[in-house]
């Protein structure tokens, strides 16, 4: 094995170990995401994540920006007391995932 490749091979594997790279975007940003219309108001598409789980109540939600795709992460608790964390596709609505927290 040449002495680059044992170099870069274990480079390769914390790399492919590292956690998504995502960061928490400010009411400032989100407001211009909005008026340049790449994203849709949380508004409209929080309802859509609250009629899948019918009398849950928001806990937090929150925009973030994960490996260049814009999200709104939406905390619930459900009338059942489960805690559920909910991400949205900001763009377009889509569910990205739906899981008990």
């Amino acid at each position: 094995m040449r002495p680059a490749t044992l170099f870069l091979l274990p480079l390769a594997l914390l790399l492919a170990a590292s956690p998504a790279a995502s960061r928490d975007l400010d009411q400032d940003e989100a407001l211009r995401l909005r008026q340049e219309g790449l994203i849709r108001p949380l508004e409209q598409l929080l309802q859509h994540a609250m009629e899948r789980h019918p009398g849950a109540r928001l806990l937090e939600a929150e925009l973030e920006e994960e490996d260049g795709i814009y999200v709104y992460e939406i905390e619930l608790i459900t009338a059942e007391g489960v805690a559920r964390e909910i991400e949205l596709d900001a763009r377009d609505g889509r569910v990205l995932k739906d899981e008990e927290d």
